[in-house]
C-alpha cells in the first residue's frame, strides 16, 4: 500500500496553511521535501492533486477525495494516539470489579463516588461476585479488580493488595442464650441455625476458619441477599450470623442484636484488593486503593491497617 499516514498528514497541513510553504513549516520539513511527496502521490495515482496556477491554492477532484480521507483518518488516529498515551502512563483504562462481600457496598459506593470526578477517563463497572468465581474471571481479563477476603495462591499472575483487617463477630438476638457468653465456641453453633448470604460454605470464613476446622456443622443453615434482612433475621431470633465488625455495629443500636467475638482470641481476617500483576503498578488503580483504604479508615469502626 503506497498512501500512508504522513501523506494525510501533509494535506491537511496544505489545506489548514493555503500553501506549500507554511505547511512544510508546521510540518518541520523543508518545502523540497513537501513537494517531493506530492510528486510521488501524483506520479504514483497518475492524476494532480493541485491546479498549480490557481490563487488560493486550489484542490482538483482526486485531491479533494484524498483530502476528505485525511480529514476523517487523521483526528481517529491522534485520538486513539492520545487514548494509547493516556492508557500507557496509567491515566486512561478500564476499571471493572467485582465484589466477594455483600456488607463492602457500605463503603465501596460513596468510595466510587469521590473516585469518579478524579478519574473521569477511567471506565468503571460492579458486579456481585456470588454467581461466578471473580479471582478465575479476573485472571481471564473479565475483570479488573476483585475486592475479596479469601485470596486463592494457586492462581499465578494475580497480586493481592490488603486493604484492612477486621474482626468476624456472631451476631445474636439480645435474647438469645448465647448473648449473655463472652465468646462463642464452634460447638455453641452445633444447634443454631445460621444464617449467612448466598455463597458456597467453603468461601465463607465462619466455616472454612472456624466451624469446618473444629469438625462442626450449624444444625441448619439459612441464606439472605442484603445485609438488613439477615439483621432483621437474626434479631427475631430465627438465627445467628457472622458479620464484619463494621457492618454489624451500624446495626447494633437499631436492632435488638448482640456481637459476640467467635473464639476467645477473636476471627481476624483481611480483606483484599486483587489485581493482575500487570495492573499493579498502573496510576488509576493504584489511585482507587489509596482512596479505598482512606475511606475506610475514616469510616469503618474497629477497622485495623493491613500488615
Amino acid at each position: 500500500m503506497f498512501l500512508d499516514l504522513r501523506h494525510l498528514r501533509a494535506l491537511l497541513a496544505i489545506h489548514e496553511q493555503g500553501n506549500l510553504s507554511q505547511a512544510a513549516s508546521t510540518l518541520h520539513v523543508t518545502q523540497s521535501a513537501l513537494s517531493h511527496q506530492l510528486r510521488a502521490l501524483e506520479n504514483h495515482f497518475d492524476t494532480p492533486l493541485f491546479f498549480r496556477r490557481s490563487r488560493p491554492l486550489r484542490w482538483t477532484p482526486a485531491g479533494q477525495q484524498l483530502l476528505e480521507l485525511a480529514r476523517h483518518i487523521v483526528p481517529e488516529v491522534e485520538r486513539a494516539e492520545s487514548a494509547l498515551r493516556s492508557t500507557g502512563d496509567g491515566q486512561q483504562g478500564r476499571l471493572h470489579m467485582a465484589v466477594e462481600c455483600h456488607s463492602c457496598f457500605e463503603w465501596l459506593m460513596p468510595t466510587l463516588d469521590r473516585y469518579r470526578p478524579e478519574w473521569p477517563q477511567v471506565e468503571l463497572d460492579l458486579s456481585m461476585g456470588f454467581s461466578f468465581h471473580p479471582l478465575p474471571a479476573l485472571y481471564r481479563g473479565d475483570v479488573d479488580l476483585v475486592i475479596t477476603s479469601d485470596p486463592e495462591a494457586d492462581l499465578g499472575g494475580l497480586t493481592y493488595v490488603p486493604l484492612f483487617r477486621y474482626e468476624m463477630l456472631l451476631a445474636v438476638a439480645r435474647a438469645s442464650p448465647l448473648a449473655t457468653r463472652d465468646w462463642i465456641t464452634p460447638a455453641d453453633l452445633a444447634d443454631q441455625t445460621l444464617i449467612t448470604y448466598p455463597v458456597c460454605p467453603e468461601r465463607l470464613d465462619i466455616f472454612s476458619r472456624f466451624l469446618g476446622p473444629a469438625g462442626v456443622e450449624p444444625a441448619q443453615r439459612r441464606t439472605a441477599e442484603l445485609t438488613v434482612m439477615l439483621v432483621q433475621l437474626v434479631a427475631n431470633n430465627r438465627g445467628v450470623a457472622a458479620l464484619p465488625n463494621w457492618a454489624l455495629r451500624e446495626y447494633q443500636d437499631q436492632a435488638s442484636i448482640h456481637g459476640l467475638a467467635l473464639g476467645e482470641s477473636g476471627l481476624w481476617s483481611t480483606l483484599y484488593a486483587a489485581v493482575r500483576n500487570e495492573d499493579r503498578g498502573k496510576a488509576y488503580v493504584d489511585a482507587f486503593i489509596r482512596l479505598a483504604r482512606d475511606r475506610t479508615a475514616e469510616t469503618l469502626p474497629g477497622v485495623l491497617p493491613a500488615r
